[in-house]
């Protein structure tokens, strides 16, 4: 009985986490497109993850943060936030310029981001499975470039950045929450914090098109929302990896991707000839063969 209603709990919050990361890209689509301004859009989420985990972190009984030597901030901290930063400017960037589902089928090459640090850095080559599962993954995103009705070269290049940055990211994470035994929701909260330190300048940049912004209180809302829905589909995804195994939650970020293509297709109503559709399904079908084939490795996933 106690683990149906354990599955029963876990299937109502990926439930929750595909809802609420659909309704976070769909609305920041609606805002970017009343508000063409990547770098405030960005600085809302931030803001937002950063202000809105403090009541999170007391109703969940997380332990405070504990003092850092300098060293660690400069050496973990302080590089994990530049790429957060980036990572929320250049994902904002490509909302803006391309649609929506077109923008995560090229995230879903995260993991050829992955495979190719993991080269770099740690020398380390990939099985035969995981490279066949890359090779989709890549032909997929190939055969959605070719056949997007609306491909924007930035679009294209803020989408793979993002990717690329968002593997450098995760595996800074690992490191982080092992060395300094964080708690995952108190690291999502202080890395949330110190990107927008170095995100300051460029907003300033911004100013100018902020102010001659026709602002409205529709536009406002959709900000508004926009940077709570980001915060809580980041609190559900914790909630899912806090409940189910490393395979599992890779399995279920590959389906909140799916889901986050699907909800923007049918709500935005983009244009996508079959071709491109079959783009999305050959990218999102490697990662779900990718997070398999490590998973028959024994290598660490790639919760995407």
């Amino acid at each position: 009985m106690g683990s149906r209603r354990e599955s029963l709990v876990v299937g109502a919050l990926c439930v929750a986490w595909y809802a609420l990361s659909s309704a976070s890209n769909v609305v920041g689509k609606l805002v970017l497109t009343e508000l063409p301004l990547p770098v405030t859009v960005a600085a809302a989420q931030l803001a937002a993850t950063a202000a809105l985990s403090v009541p999170a972190l007391a109703v969940f009984g997380v332990r405070r943060a504990p003092a850092f030597p300098r060293a660690a901030y400069l050496r973990v901290l302080l590089p994990l936030a530049a790429a957060k930063f980036l990572t929320t400017v250049f994902t904002q960037v490509s909302i803006w310029k391309v649609p929506v589902s077109y923008a995560h089928t090229v995230k879903a090459t995260t993991p050829l981001w992955t495979a190719l640090l993991a080269r770099v850095l740690l020398g380390e080559r990939v099985a035969r499975g995981v490279a066949g599962a890359l090779l989709l993954i890549a032909l997929g995103v190939g055969v959605a470039s070719l056949t997007e009705l609306h491909f924007d070269a930035l679009g294209l290049g803020a989408a793979l950045a993002a990717a690329a940055l968002l593997s450098l990211q995760q595996l800074g994470a690992k490191r982080a929450l092992r060395d300094a035994r964080l708690h995952p929701l108190r690291l999502l909260q202080l890395l949330s914090a110190l990107a927008l330190l170095p995100l300051l300048p460029l907003w300033l940049a911004e100013a100018g098109g902020l102010a001659r912004a026709a602002w409205s209180r529709r536009a406002a809302a959709l900000l508004a929302a926009d940077g709570a829905l980001a915060w809580l589909q980041a609190v559900a995804a914790f909630s899912v990896l806090s409940r189910v195994s490393a395979l599992g939650y890779a399995v279920a970020s590959a389906a909140k991707r799916a889901a986050v293509v699907a909800a923007s297709l049918l709500l935005l109503r983009n244009p996508a000839p079959p071709l491109n559709l079959a783009g999305m399904a050959l990218a999102l079908l490697g990662v779900l063969a990718y997070n398999r084939a490590r998973a028959r490795a024994r290598a660490p996933l790639l919760p995407v």
